[in-house]
């Protein structure tokens, strides 16, 4: 008699080895989806940085009310943009990731930790790993 189909231990051995694969793949996978997420906090922070050199512009100080220059929130909503500082020199931006979102555990391969991203008026951005 001619059976057809799949043994037990045909069908175990192809779900080990789906296991395997899945158990490299999410790693990577969840690393890159965090590194092109960030570029939601790199986007709204420059964003914000052009509109604080334009109201410096009209009013020869840089403004700490985030309102004026956008508000608080980035387009994607995985981080909150605030106003560390500002004066008539300077300022200084930063996004930090939303708590409970998907940005909140975000590092890079050298444990960078890139839940907080800052920008300030001189052009420093920090960490240097999450930029």
């Amino acid at each position: 008699m001619n059976n057809k189909g799949f043994s037990l231990i045909e069908l175990m051995i192809v779900l080990a080895i789906i296991g395997v694969l899945s158990a490299i793949a999410y790693p990577s996978y969840d690393s890159y989806m965090k590194k092109s997420r960030r570029a939601d906090a790199k986007i709204a922070l420059q964003a914000m940085a052009d509109k604080q050199e334009r109201f410096y512009l009209q009013n020869n100080t840089y403004t700490a009310n985030a309102a004026n220059v956008g508000g608080t929130g980035t387009e994607k909503n995985y981080y909150v943009l605030s106003i560390d500082s500002a004066d008539v020199n300077a300022f200084a931006l930063t996004a930090t990731a939303v708590a409970g979102g998907p940005q909140a555990t975000d590092t890079t391969t050298n444990n960078g930790d890139c839940t907080v991203i800052q920008l300030t008026s001189a052009g420093a951005k920090t960490p240097d790993t999450c930029w």
